[in-house]
């Protein structure tokens, strides 16, 4: 071997997962022993064994293949949690405030910051969706831990980050849908006439289902009885998961005809699969089901293989990355807190809510991923994204958590009324 040459060494593939698996899962525990999503242990485990450190295991093929099955699994999940009738309360009086300048100043912000970096004018409107997302599940996570979910500021965030969620993935399925296809703004325009009608399409698809559903659970525990009945039939309750992901498969093959992405129809399928629709056992057996093998297998390996793919030496534009981080953070937290404002809150709260926002985390590392693999960005953005997304998500927590104790703490020293 010639001087200077480094040696790499080649592990078998099951050799490879093993090292993924077992040191994401070591040091997501660790993480969330601290209080931190276990996501960011799992990156952090692909960035030490992967090129930027140790370069004992590199981004392939199969993990390829893993990895979008992870994408899969993490959307199903995200959709889920969510009621279609939820995505109408958060656009409801005057929360669509929150819910409009909580999205369009971020994203304003993001394609002001590609502009000014004389970015493409696709990355530039990629790098704005990924600043403009709120993760759904870190979210929700994160009121969890704060015993605040079910609180009203609690509840406003949930309802903004799914109306957040739903309109970054269809932008998303419509930038896949046009890349390679523009470059321009008129370009853009012209491919985007045609792309929208595919969303409309394939959204009128989804009401059109919704509507039959709804209609069905109408009838008392009739959905409920003619699947308690097949699976009867079909002698085991892990038929349910099958018939389940058959009907989100089936969404996201449609998206995919849309020329959307299956992310798309992946989301709004699991999206329509309620417990009003299964009955409340077997819904919470598909989510338990879905969790388990989610969260304990493929998406350790997923966020570790982000760690893999991250090259830190790809940071080299330190003022981009400063700008996309300081953006990300006050564009999200303003964006919020004006929403709030114009809606009725109090200072304090419509801070609380812009700070709830600001978490990216999941969502927005799918994406990047996403992004990563069509080839609308290069390994030096999506390294930059995923440091964005790192910060946001670990500091959310701590700051959240201040801000609810700001408020609570007005609420105690607050003068009782005289009646």
């Amino acid at each position: 071997m010639a001087m200077g040459e480094t040696l790499h060494l080649e592990l078998p593939f099951f050799a490879n997962l093993l090292f993924l698996l077992v040191l994401a899962r070591v040091l997501g525990e660790i993480f969330e022993h601290f209080r931190q999503p276990a996501m960011i242990g799992e990156i952090t485990a692909g960035i030490i064994l992967g090129p930027s450190v140790l370069q004992i295991t590199y981004f392939n093929e199969e993990l390829k293949v893993f990895s979008e099955m992870a994408v899969f699994l993490l959307v199903i999940m995200a959709g889920l949690e969510i009621n279609p009738k939820d995505i109408r309360g958060a656009m409801m009086g005057k929360k669509i405030w929150i819910a409009i300048l909580g999205f369009v100043i971020p994203i304003a912000s993001g394609f002001l910051v590609g502009y000014l970096f004389q970015l493409d004018i696709m990355i530039s409107i990629f790098l704005a969706l990924c600043i403009s997302i709120t993760a759904l599940p870190v979210s929700i996570r994160i009121l969890i831990d704060l015993g605040k979910l079910h609180s009203d500021i609690g509840q406003k965030i949930i309802a903004v980050a799914i109306f957040n969620d739903v309109i970054a993935l269809m932008i998303l399925g419509i930038l896949i849908d046009i890349r390679g296809e523009a470059s321009t703004f008129s370009e853009i325009a012209s491919t985007t006439g045609v792309s929208l009608l595919k969303v409309l399409g394939f959204l009128l698809f989804v009401v059109i289902a919704y509507k039959i559903i709804d209609r069905a659970t109408q009838k008392v525990d009739f959905i409920k009885e003619q699947t308690d009945r097949l699976l009867n039939f079909l002698k085991g309750k892990e038929s349910l998961f099958a018939i389940i992901f058959c009907f989100i498969l089936v969404f996201a093959s449609i998206s995919e005809s849309a020329g959307l992405h299956f992310i798309v129809g992946a989301f709004f399928g699991a999206m329509l699969i309620t417990e009003n629709l299964l009955g409340k056992e077997n819904f919470k057996q598909l989510e338990k089901t879905t969790t388990t093998i989610t969260m304990g297998f493929l998406a350790p390996i997923f966020f570790a293989a982000i760690g893999l793919e991250f090259h830190i030496q790809s940071l080299n534009n330190i003022p981009l990355l400063l700008v996309v981080v300081a953006i990300s953070f006050a564009s999200k937290i303003l964006g919020g807190y004006l929403g709030a404002r114009f809606s009725g809150m109090s200072h304090k709260g419509s801070l609380t809510i812009g700070i709830g926002l600001n978490a990216r985390g999941i969502m927005e590392l799918v994406i990047a991923n996403i992004a990563l693999q069509e080839g609308i960005i290069d390994i030096r953005l999506f390294s930059i994204l995923v440091v964005m997304g790192l910060l946001t998500t670990m500091s959310t927590p701590i700051l959240l958590k201040r801000a609810f104790a700001w408020i609570d703490k007005d609420k105690e020293t607050a003068v009782p009324e005289v009646n």
